[in-house]
Formats: C-alpha cells, sequence, structure tokens
C-alpha cells in the first residue's frame, strides 16, 4: 500500500512551492543580519513555516514533515549561500529543522484531536506554538555544535538574533493559522487536494 496517493503528492507539490515562494519574498524584503566572511551566519524575516503548518494540520505528520523539508529548501540555501555562508550545512540543516516542526504538528493536532475538539480554532494557536520547540532546540543545536564541528568554532552569537525572531514568527503564524482552521472557504480549498481527508476537514468547519 502506498504511503500517500496521487492527491496528497499534489498537495504536497503545492504547499511546497507555497513555502518556498513565501520564503524567497519574506526573506528578500526583510534581511536582518547578512554574512560577511565565509562560515558566518545570517538571518531574515521567513514565513515559510506557513505552509508547513497548513500541511501538517490538514495532511497530518508525514506530509507536514515533508513540506518542512522541501519548503525550506529556499531558506537552506538563503542562509548557506547569500544572506548567510554556512553552505551545505544550512541548506541541510535549516530544512531539517522544519520538517521537525512540520512532524510535530501533525502529530499533535491528530493526536489531541484538534479538529474534533469543541474550538479547534482556539486550540490551534498554542499546538502550532508548542510544536515549534523540537525545532527550536535543534536550531541552538546547530549553532553550538554542528557549526562547532564544520567549521571549529560556535556561533552562540546568532541565537539572542534567530530565536527570538524565530519565535516572532510562529507566534504570528499560530493566530494565523487559528483563523484558517475556522475558515469554511479555506477549508474547501484544501479538501480539493485531500479528499480522503474531507470528513476530519469538515469537522473543523462544523465545530466553528
Amino acid at each position: 500500500m502506498a504511503l500517500l496517493n496521487s492527491k496528497q503528492v499534489a498537495f504536497i507539490a503545492m504547499m511546497s512551492a507555497f513555502g518556498n515562494i513565501l520564503a524567497g519574498i519574506s526573506i528578500n524584503v526583510a534581511p536582518i543580519l547578512a554574512a560577511t566572511s565565509p562560515g558566518g551566519g545570517g538571518a531574515a524575516l521567513d514565513l515559510s513555516h506557513i505552509a508547513t503548518f497548513i500541511a501538517a494540520i490538514y495532511g497530518g505528520p508525514l506530509i507536514g514533515a515533508i513540506v518542512g523539508l522541501l519548503g525550506g529548501i529556499y531558506s537552506g540555501y538563503s542562509f548557506g549561500f547569500t544572506v548567510g555562508s554556512l553552505g551545505l550545512l544550512s541548506l541541510i540543516g535549516i530544512p531539517v529543522g522544519k520538517a521537525l516542526t512540520g512532524f510535530t504538528t501533525g502529530l499533535l493536532y491528530r493526536g489531541l484531536k484538534v479538529s474534533k475538539s469543541s474550538r479547534p480554532s482556539t486550540f490551534t494557536v498554542p499546538i502550532v506554538l508548542i510544536s515549534f520547540i523540537p525545532e527550536c532546540l535543534f536550531t541552538v543545536f546547530y549553532f553550538l555544535y554542528l557549526v562547532l564541528y564544520f567549521y571549529g568554532s560556535a556561533m552562540a552569537f546568532m541565537l539572542p538574533i534567530v530565536i527570538p525572531k524565530a519565535w516572532i514568527e510562529i507566534i504570528l503564524i499560530s493566530f494565523l493559522m487559528g483563523a484558517l482552521v475556522g475558515n469554511i472557504g479555506f477549508r474547501d480549498f484544501v479538501s480539493r487536494f485531500l479528499s480522503s481527508s474531507k470528513r476530519s476537514i469538515n469537522n473543523v468547519a462544523k465545530k466553528n
């Protein structure tokens, strides 16, 4: 039995492209810190997780993880080769971190049966916030240990920049996702790509 059907694959492709487009726009519009030397770090606004959360909430942990991974490619490239200069470490590490968030979101959303709750929009906000914690911890590990291993010195100075920026993004996205979960028109749009999950998506709208 295939893990994913054709509609789910199409949904993954659409959401991954959407994530990279969001990253491209936000990173280029709002750079915060650019690397000045090889192996240096960079920071910028990155809204690609909007696609990750949509995929995870409506598609589950596997689809959320895949979209986080694929939808984070532009972010990884930018922070590895343009805004930052950590190279392949960034190109691989950033998408992996985003995949963690996608997987965690889908796991919690389904495990806690948020779509069947009396107030799914309200519960979506804390679920999104909690789901970012694994990626946040991975980011700390990335700058303190992975960068140290590959480049010879840690980049602890990046954490007071990157971590608060990331949490501001996630807080804003959490409220956006709460609003989207309660939007019937958006639910109908997603159901075109995930017909096998249509019943659970409809439940989200009915509870609102």
